[in-house]
């Protein structure tokens, strides 16, 4: 089957003055179209850079895609030189991304009309009028009232929710086949959140475009996603569906990310469970698995085997674990 998006065995290093750090190591995953697929893990597990990385927006030095391909509509991308026009017109063209601070990402000397217009006349070379007028029905698509006024702001005239509406206006300019968003619900209200997630699927439903949602937040991935991966230590250690995971994860570090958040389906009076320890050490990582010394299940193999390959367990469902929890 040919995919949209298909990435395999892609690893992402950088260079500190501690030494080498393997943010992303031997990553494989794929999304088709029309699909919403979630990548989840903790803080520093590799999931942003995973997703730059798909875009050749790594800064070089220090960082470096070491290997791996990126398969997009048949083109490696990894092959097409990071500057260049051809991987220009994809970025923003034909693969857009929502940044995780809209407050950061915009620039906030410029109004919206000079920033949503500029991808406009490059990608699909608009006149300035022309531009302007797709520019507001963008705004208008995704729930800015009067965006004909509106489009002369800054974008500190906007509240944090409405800043995110923009930045997924502008990831969407171009009617792209895919849209990354990273962290998409940072620092917004929990109604807001909601708006703006209800806002991308539909959105996805009616361009027939693909989503990929990253995320620590799983209560997203449980409404929103098809299929989940969940990342630890800069590698992939579960993937399936994802009513799957949520209802029979079987390795020891999703068991712990579930346990450790409320559910709805379950008794209030069950008590939350953290995950006890710290990720480990990017420049110093173990030849065993990486999670072992958080791990509740590790048996003796697992203290001298090295950090096993995924496996199947079930219907499109993997895990990278000696251990099989159920």
């Amino acid at each position: 089957m040919v995919h949209l998006l298909e990435v395999r065995d892609l690893t992402t290093q950088f260079k500190t003055y501690r030494g080498l750090v393997r943010a992303v190591d031997g990553v494989s995953f794929h999304i088709d179209e029309s699909e919403i697929v979630g990548i989840v893990g903790e803080s520093g597990c590799g999931k942003s850079v995973t997703q730059l990385s798909v875009m050749q927006l790594i800064p070089t030095p220090p960082g470096k895609i070491v290997k791996g391909e990126v398969i997009f509509e048949g083109t490696d991308l990894l092959k097409l030189n990071p500057k260049g026009a051809e991987m220009r017109s994809i970025r923003g063209g034909k693969i857009g991304i929502i940044f995780q601070e809209p407050m950061t990402s915009l620039n906030p000397v410029l109004t919206l009309r000079r920033q949503l217009t500029e991808m406009l006349l490059v990608h699909r070379s608009m006149g300035k009028k022309e531009a302007r007028k797709h520019a507001i029905k963008q705004l208008g698509l995704v729930g800015i009232p009067e965006p004909e006024k509106r489009i002369d702001d800054y974008p500190h005239q906007f509240s944090g929710g409405m800043r995110q509406r923009v930045m997924i206006a502008m990831a969407l300019s171009c009617n792209p086949r895919l849209l990354i968003a990273d962290e998409p619900t940072t620092a917004l209200d929990v109604t807001t959140q909601a708006q703006v997630l209800e806002l991308m699927r539909d959105i996805v439903k009616r361009f027939k475009a693909a989503l990929i949602i990253v995320t620590h937040n799983l209560g997203v991935i449980a409404r929103y996603a098809q299929r989940l991966y969940v990342m630890y230590a800069g590698r992939i250690v579960e993937s399936g569906p994802s009513k799957v995971i949520f209802h029979t994860p079987r390795h020891p570090y999703t068991v712990g990310l579930l346990k450790s958040i409320p559910r709805l389906d379950e008794s209030t009076e069950r008590e939350l469970v953290p995950i006890t320890g710290t990720p480990p050490n990017l420049v110093n990582m173990p030849p065993t698995c990486a999670f072992l010394p958080r791990c509740p299940y590790h048996t003796d193999k697992c203290e001298h085997e090295p950090w096993p390959e995924l496996r199947q367990v079930g219907y499109q469902h993997f895990i990278s674990c000696y251990v099989d929890v159920r």
